[in-house]
């Protein structure tokens, strides 16, 4: 009889095949390369496997205005809705530092618009380690496209 499992998340291959994540993981990985950040200096690259199987790449984009700077997750969502995909299986971040860093809050309810509380977020640091959480453990009682009411009916 083995022993109870302390944690609450499904295991990482309950989401993904071990191919699947070493891709993911490789892409993101790569993608800190592509990063534009000259005020921080802070990479950081992100890898978006869609439902279809395509993935799909961002990296940071600093500006010399700070604010207007775009986050690798955001990059990497934008581009594959801007490629017709709006579903998606999980998404990989990769940073230069240990622990690899977690989406910002404002990434997080980027995410939340086109993922459900269950889809897994794959955190790497700078020896390709990683820690996986789900969105609904980064961003508990969130607030989703599924929580506004219906659009009204429209009368012909």
């Amino acid at each position: 009889m083995s022993a109870p499992s302390t944690t609450t998340a499904p295991s990482t291959t309950e989401y993904l095949s071990t191919s699947e994540l070493s891709t993911l993981s490789s892409k993101a990985i790569a993608a800190k390369a592509l990063a534009h950040c000259p005020y921080s200096h802070f990479r950081v690259g992100a890898c978006l496997l869609t439902t279809t199987g395509e993935y799909v790449v961002g990296a940071n984009v600093e500006n010399v205005s700070y604010p207007v700077g775009t986050c690798a997750e955001r990059v990497a969502i934008g581009s594959a809705v801007a490629a017709g995909h709006k579903s998606f299986r999980a998404i990989a971040v990769a940073t230069d530092i240990t622990p690899g860093a977690s989406p910002c809050g404002m990434c997080r309810q980027f995410m939340r618009e086109f993922c459900k509380p269950s889809f897994p977020i794959y955190m790497y640091d700078r020896d390709g380690k990683y820690t996986m959480k789900t969105m609904g453990e980064l961003l508990p009682e969130s607030f989703g496209p599924e929580d506004l009411p219906p659009p009204p009916r429209k009368e012909t």
